[in-house]
């Protein structure tokens, strides 16, 4: 544990809003979870913050503590894979970005997965803001925190071998070239529009097959099988199915998580696993993955 989530007695009266004395009160009657090494009371944050959701009533708080173990939101080959190796107990619900919000809220996931891309300069806002302006606007009123995930590879993925020599965005206006995409509310939907209007490309001059893939291994299955010529995707989809890439941008996938679910075993064993070897082997294995800040906290409600 760093120091950083260590707290003095003063620290910790602040953070509580309460005076010294009191605090000296509930370590006395071991009201409060505490060290002592050397003589000096220290307060671990993380465990401080269990004590104060634990002393919570209420129905709403209730309702997240019994919150489904499962992960909505996006699609990806790294998270789908971790939890089923880990066999923490988590589910995968993915259905898009904008779905796992509406889940969580609705408190019929614990965690979501999310890559939304936001317009440099909409609402003040960078674009590695997209994440957390979202969670702010739809989950600041529930007990979370968002995490990272992974930095990933975005591009197209086309047919190996790229025999029709697709190399950029504005390939895809040519009348023979079949692009698939996901669904409308995935963040790779998102992005997809997002990435067209930077390269002054109308949306409306490229051909569409139907229906739109509901995951990124959806869209490479469509490649493979012929009926669709190239769709955004991650770098590991493409490794995977063993397509071509072109790689157009990077972004970060970010995990809303409720903390009571945080703390639960399920989410502790997945994070747990995520320090493991085999976890860092797979992770570069898969391509396209930056997981140095894994765990990262990018908003704390």
């Amino acid at each position: 544990m760093s120091a950083r989530q260590l707290m003095s007695t003063k620290e910790v009266a602040d953070y509580l809003r309460l005076k010294e004395r009191k605090i000296y009160d509930m370590v006395a009657n071991a009201e409060i979870p505490h060290s002592r090494v050397s003589g000096k009371l220290l307060f671990p944050r993380t465990l401080v913050d269990e004590w104060v959701r634990q002393s919570t009533a209420g129905a709403a708080l209730n309702a997240q503590r019994n919150a489904p173990a499962v992960i909505a939101g996006s699609s990806d080959p790294l998270l789908e894979w971790a939890v089923r190796e880990s066999r923490c107990g988590l589910a995968t619900m993915t259905y898009g970005s904008m779905d796992g919000i509406d889940r969580m809220v609705a408190t019929t996931a614990c965690a979501a997965a999310m890559h939304i891309p936001t317009a440099p300069g909409a609402l003040g806002l960078t674009r590695e803001d997209r994440n957390i302006a979202l969670v702010k606007d739809r989950l600041a009123h529930l007990d979370c925190v968002l995490l990272e995930w992974a930095k990933r590879e975005q591009g197209l993925v086309v047919a190996a071998g790229n025999p029709l020599k697709i190399g950029t965005l504005a390939d895809l206006k040519k009348s023979k070239i079949r692009v698939i995409l996901r669904q409308p509310g995935a963040g790779s939907y998102l992005l997809f529009l997002q990435l067209l209007s930077q390269d002054a490309i109308n949306p409306d001059q490229l051909k569409y097959v139907k229906p739109a893939a509901q995951t990124e291994s959806d869209i490479a299955s469509a490649i493979l099988d012929g009926r669709a010529d190239a769709g955004l995707a991650v770098r590991a989809v493409a490794r995977q199915f063993h397509l071509d890439f072109i790689p157009l941008t990077v972004e970060r996938l970010d995990i809303a998580v409720l903390r009571p679910s945080y703390f639960d075993a399920p989410w502790q064993a997945l994070m747990t696993f995520t320090r493991k070897p085999a976890f860092l082997r797979y992770a570069k294995t898969l391509a396209g993955y930056d997981i140095g800040g894994l765990g990262k906290v990018m908003w704390n409600a």
